[in-house]
């Protein structure tokens, strides 16, 4: 780990003031630290948000809002979120550790990095850590990889679980500027697909800070559910995993939501299958039609077929146990 010099600041405003090209935010550094330590982010500047940034979660005027310091642990255990946005609570459960769900933030689970084992290993390409240097798991193992949105500058995959519930939800990221101007990304648009560019994880603007992030309300209280499948039951990242939600009227579906990570290199939304979904009965005949209608397209590398499958699998499990609540 290089050195580096530290700052604390008290406000959002200070903070963006010090942004720049060789510095970054820290805040809970579940992820940071670890890049730290791998030589992979080499900041000349750290500058601690923590106590600059609100970690209140609160829910008024038909919104969920859920502060930028507001510890995974917190947004998850909060009674609101449990009771009126129950999938958030349980993606968010699903993934990590108790202790790394206490440290971390919820705009820093939004930020975290890949873990591709070739971003992680500096001796290897890796477009993503080295720009224009290759990507070394198309034709390495790449049974991690992406079987969505893929292209050959990238195939790694986004790793959180709160941001397969969030893009299914329509949350909302708001951010502050460098000139204090507030903006607003919606969150299907927040992260990106490698394109030209797979170093760049999302949209955010360099001199951008994030405050808050927001949901909506919505249907789907008594109905959701998020099944995770990974090679160990406890603090493994998905293999694939599936966020879905349904707004029933006795057993008519009048709207859904399907989700997934560990398939792309953002939180993918499978909007064909949704459209099929709304209007039909719940029933697994339809659960499983609507699996394959989002895995029919889906290209997998040389080495990861058995998430098609799985994901098939994980949906329609997903989908019946937001019917058997």
């Amino acid at each position: 780990m290089r050195p580096f010099n530290f700052e604390k600041v008290k406000s959002d405003a200070e903070a963006s003031s010090m942004k720049s090209t060789v510095s970054q935010y820290i805040a809970g550094g579940t992820n940071l630290v670890d890049l730290m330590k791998k030589n992979i982010a080499q900041p000349e500047k750290l500058i601690d948000v923590s106590t600059a940034l609100s970690e209140e979660v609160i829910h008024q005027n038909n919104i969920l809002q859920i502060g930028a310091m507001a510890s995974n642990s917190k947004v998850a255990n909060n009674r609101e979120v449990v009771e009126k946005f129950p999938l958030i609570s349980k993606a968010i459960l699903a993934g990590a550790s108790p202790q790394i769900r206490n440290m971390a933030s919820s705009a820093g689970n939004l930020l975290q990095r890949t873990r591709c084992p070739y971003f992680y290993d500096i001796t290897t390409p890796c477009n993503k850590r080295k720009p224009d240097s290759g990507c070394s798991a198309i034709d390495g193992a790449n049974r991690m990889s992406a079987i969505a949105g893929y292209n050959n500058q990238c195939v790694a995959v986004h790793p959180s679980d709160f941001c397969i519930a969030l893009v299914a939800l329509d949350a909302t990221v708001t951010a502050k500027t460098k000139d204090q101007k507030e903006i607003k990304i919606p969150f299907k648009d927040f992260h990106k697909l490698p394109e030209n560019t797979p170093w760049l994880d999302n949209n955010l603007p360099q001199d951008a800070i994030i405050t808050n992030i927001e949901i909506p309300d919505n249907a789907f209280g008594k109905h959701s559910a998020y099944v995770k499948v990974r090679d160990r039951t406890s603090y493994a990242f998905a293999l694939v995993s599936v966020a879905a939600a349904l707004d029933l009227d006795g057993k008519r579906i009048k709207d859904a939501r399907l989700a997934s990570g560990g398939v792309a290199h953002k939180p993918w939304r499978w909007l064909e299958a949704e459209k099929f979904l709304n209007g039909k009965r719940a029933t697994k005949e339809v659960f499983e039609e609507a699996a394959r209608l989002a895995t029919k397209d889906l290209k997998p590398l040389s080495e990861n077929g058995y998430k098609i499958p799985m994901l098939r699998g994980a949906m329609v499990t997903a989908l019946q146990n937001c019917v058997n609540q």
